[in-house]
Order: structure tokens, then sequence, then C-alpha cells
């Protein structure tokens, strides 16, 4: 049974059976959930405008919009991009599963119903769907420009940070998606075929962006790859910081920035860091440097860049 917290579960039954609806709810309800139901999938869309379900159960073939182009239109919603959705149906060939999971549905259960394995199902893709929150949480609270894509260039989520920064540069497709330029594609086909020349994308892959990069950090899983965007290492940060006052070339970064004002959440942004690593690396500028504040390093600095103009 699925154990009862401070906080209940909320579960989206949609079904255009009665008697399905009912045996659910029953189940759902003994196991400490609280069950929304809808009898088709208008009113699945209406309900979810209103409130954000943790899981969704839906019906694969109902009357007027079937449950296929139902999960397509509430994965556009990037409130419900995180939550797992399960089919239920009678068909059980081969290519309505694939149908379903290409849909965006995490899991196929076939009519009729067998409640303790409904309930496990549940229980997995729960867990699974919290651990995915929490680690997306914690990048967003850690200031990462990261997103992840598919292998058309179509950005499957983002960072609070890094989708700002993209929506100010792309228009989204006829579906709410953001597209990346047609040149990212082909650069991912390259990178798993080890053509690539390097894991930073093109100067021009995002016009708009100055001095932006896009850095292939791995891949995800079968169709998503995570990016991060990446201060361009061609930009005006002055390399004779790494190279005469013996630091590395990320803390010459860090310092370049430090001697033009910017604060250190600043930096983390312009860099990609976490506020916490640009601490860090300020530590160690403080240490090779011999002083104790940003002040006394930033006139080092721009004595350095002085003693070579």
């Amino acid at each position: 049974m699925i154990t009862e917290s401070k906080k209940r579960d909320v579960a989206l039954v949609v079904d255009d059976s009665p008697e399905t609806l009912r045996l659910l709810t029953d189940a759902l309800d003994g196991a400490g959930m609280t069950v929304m139901v809808a009898l088709d999938g208008a009113s699945a869309m209406r309900i979810v405008d209103q409130i954000t379900p943790d899981i969704v159960l839906l019906d694969a073939v109902m009357p007027g919009m079937d449950g296929f182009e139902t999960c397509r239109r509430l994965k556009r919603d990037a409130g419900l991009s995180n939550v797992p959705i399960i089919f239920m149906t009678g068909l059980a060939e081969t290519e309505h599963i694939v149908h379903g999971l290409e849909a965006g549905g995490v899991d196929y259960v076939t009519k009729p119903i067998v409640i303790e394995e409904m309930l496990a199902r549940i229980r997995v893709h729960l867990a699974n769907a919290r651990l995915t929150q929490s680690a997306r949480a914690a990048l967003d609270v850690s200031g990462r420009y990261l997103l992840a894509v598919n292998g058309q260039g179509e950005i499957l989520w983002a960072t609070p940070q890094a989708q700002k920064l993209l929506s100010a540069a792309f228009a989204a497709d006829a579906d709410d998606q953001f597209v990346l330029p047609a040149s990212i594609p082909h650069w991912l086909e390259q990178l798993q075929s080890g053509t690539a020349g390097s894991k930073i994308a093109a100067p021009a892959a995002l016009p708009g962006l100055e001095h932006v990069r896009l850095q292939y950090m791995g891949k995800l899983g079968a169709n998503e790859f995570l990016l991060r965007l990446a201060k361009d290492a061609g930009s005006d940060t002055p390399a004779e910081f790494s190279s005469e006052l013996g630091l590395t070339t990320r803390e010459g970064e860090v310092l370049s920035w430090l001697t033009k004002g910017k604060t250190n959440r600043d930096i983390a942004q312009i860099l990609g860091l976490s506020p916490r690593t640009v601490d860090k690396h300020l530590e160690q500028i403080y240490s090779k440097l011999g002083v104790e504040n940003r002040t006394a390093a930033a006139a080092i600095a721009v004595n350095a860049k002085n003693r070579k103009s």
C-alpha cells in the first residue's frame, strides 16, 4: 500500500467508464491518495488548469479526444512535464504500447486492471518523479544554465536561468516548444558519431546571445542530451591573468569579471557556475595573490593588465 504522508499525493484518473473510475477511486483513496476524475480529455485539460496532479492514469481509447492526444497536450504544459502518465487500455499490441510511450506516457497497463499491480507501478513512478524533481530543483538553486534537448533540437526542459536566456533568443514552434537552430541537431549527430571537432557548439549556433555557447555535457537517455550554456572561451577574458598571476584559466576568468565590478552572483551567472563555486575560486585567488579581499585582488589584476598594455 502507498504510505500516507503529510501531503497526500493527487491522482487524476481519466476514463469514460464509470466502473473503472469507481474501481480506481476506491483503491487510490484507500491507499491514501486524493483522487480527481475526468470522463474525457477535454475535462482533464480543464482540471489541470486548476490543480497539478502528482500522477495521471489515462484511458487510451475515449470518445472525442483520445488518450494519446490528451497525453501530448498535457505534456506541452511545462508544469506537467515531470508528471508521470500511465496509460490504461485493452489495446495490448506492441504498436499501441509504443504509441503511448511516444505520446509521453511512462507506463502502459492493460485492462482488466489488477489493483495491486497498478498501486505498485504508481509507487515506482511517483518515487522516480520525486527524484527527478529533486535533482532539477538542486540544479535550479545552484544557478546552473542547463537544458536538455532531443535529437531534433527541441528543448525538453531547462533550468529557470537557461529558460530566461532562451526565451529571449528563440521563438516557440506551433506546439509551444522552443527549438534550437538547425545546426544543433547536426552537431549532436556528429558528437554521437565521434566526428564533431568540439563539444562546444559553433559560434553561430546561438544568434542573439553574444559570448554564449552550448556545451555538450552528456547523454541522459536514448533521445535526451544534456547541454550547458557556457561563456565563450574566446571572449574578452584576458588570458594574461592566468599565466602572469599563476592562476588557472577559470580563476583568471573569475578575476577578470571581478575587476569589472561584478558580484559573486553575477560572475556565477555569467560563467554558468554556482555561487558557492565562485566563492571557492575567489578563496584560491586570494591565497595565490597573497591578499585578503576582492579590492586588493582587483588592484593586482588591473596593475597586471596595465603592464601588458
